[in-house]
């Protein structure tokens, strides 16, 4: 009898072996961290008895990196100063060493580097939360560009009701910055909460939105592709030397071919981040029939390599581009922005085009918070 229980403990033991290899449903984190208190202070907390020293990182802290404290248990604090509603992200730093939190489970890739992330609740945070609306839907898909020489992928969001219904929708193009790619609108920018919930409210005509890599020589984001699990870089071949603008119209053919879109340059918008500002704005001068609405998001302006015939000619482009529209010329930036005196010039440029376009200035740097905002802002403005 010993001889059976003493086996039968032993493939308990053995089974519960084998599920936790399987599945970690059981860990719980020792700590709760972040912690949002009710006067918008966060209390973050990090147990390491061996460390010497523990720094936080984060864009909601004024100097970007504040000490922690440390207990008599080894528990390392740190509780911020009342913070507004809004997504931040932040990282630990002991004894040198850059990770995440052990107790937060929501991460963000940004290029090179995850981050941990939290939403402060409230009125300015309230587009990025998943509300009890109608909610689109986002699909990764891949679409053949003949003009790049491969099978490229890129993130599609529908709005609700997209697919039991038979009508037509305008399309946004929506591009991201220098280190990202199809999945960082949509992770960071959180555009399929702000696009339910807009729509949802009426602020928006509901639309497609599209957000393709505008890495030239990328398939897809890191890990989704032939090459494996390469780590991901922002020294990429072509990056803004003409590729990826001239190779646009491929994905515009590829998407009014594929969804019920109104294929007309008056309900086609194209608008980006940082590089992706800088892709909106050279492909919409070089294709000057295809979009009504530009929207430059802190965008690069001038050209990185010299040579393409793509950034040629640029006052006669503009000249051709304005003299038959666009509805909506929009930019904005930060004040602190480390391209803001590019968006100076070239605003000055089209004031002396005497061209007319929208301004919105910001505060703050060149960070996601902003392109956030200006996407809520952006948005309403669109196929009215």
């Amino acid at each position: 009898m010993k001889r059976i229980i003493a086996i039968a403990l032993t493939a308990l033991s053995a089974n519960a072996i084998n599920i936790s290899a399987q599945q970690a449903i059981w860990g719980v984190p020792p700590l709760t961290s972040p912690e949002i208190n009710a006067d918008n202070t966060v209390t973050f907390r990090l147990k390491a008895p061996g460390a010497s020293n523990v720094q936080i990182k984060g864009d909601f802290i004024p100097s970007s990196i504040a000490e922690m404290e440390k207990d008599s248990t080894g528990v390392w604090t740190f509780i911020s100063e009342e913070i507004r509603p809004e997504l931040y992200r932040y990282n630990y730093v002991v004894d040198g060493l850059t990770i995440t939190d052990p107790s937060n489970v929501y991460e963000l890739r940004d290029a090179c580097t995850v981050f941990n992330y939290f939403i402060v609740p409230g009125e300015g945070a309230s587009l990025y939360e998943v509300k009890d609306v109608p909610h689109g839907t986002v699909s990764k898909v891949w679409y053949d560009s003949p003009t790049l020489g491969m099978k490229r992928r890129m993130s599609v969001y529908t709005p609700a009701g997209y697919e039991s219904d038979a009508q037509r929708y305008p399309v946004l193009y929506l591009l991201h910055g220098m280190g990202g790619d199809e999945e960082a609108w949509l992770t960071q920018g959180r555009t399929a909460q702000i696009l339910d919930n807009l729509i949802a409210e009426g602020a928006i005509e509901p639309m497609i939105v599209v957000m393709p890599n505008g890495n030239a020589s990328q398939e897809a984001a890191p890990g989704e592709t032939h090459f494996g699990l390469v780590p991901p870089t922002v020294a990429l071949p072509h990056t803004m030397d003409g590729a990826f603008e001239e190779a646009f119209p491929d994905i515009v053919t590829f998407v009014d071919k594929t969804y019920r879109t109104k294929a007309d340059k008056a309900n086609r918008a194209i608008a980006g981040l940082s590089m992706g500002g800088f892709h909106s704005l050279h492909t919409s001068k070089q294709f000057p029939d295809l979009f009504d609405y530009v929207g430059l998001f802190s965008a690069a302006i001038n050209p990185r390599v010299e040579g393409s015939e793509i950034y040629k000619d640029r006052e006669a482009k503009l000249r051709r581009q304005f003299a038959d529209g666009p509805r909506l010329y929009w930019i904005a930036i930060g004040k602190d922005d480390f391209l803001y005196n590019e968006n100076v010039d070239f605003r000055k440029a089209l004031d002396d085009l005497g061209v007319k376009y929208e301004y919105y200035e910001s505060t703050g740097g060149h960070i996601w918070k902003n392109w956030r905002n200006y996407l809520s802002r952006f948005t309403p403005k669109l196929f009215r």
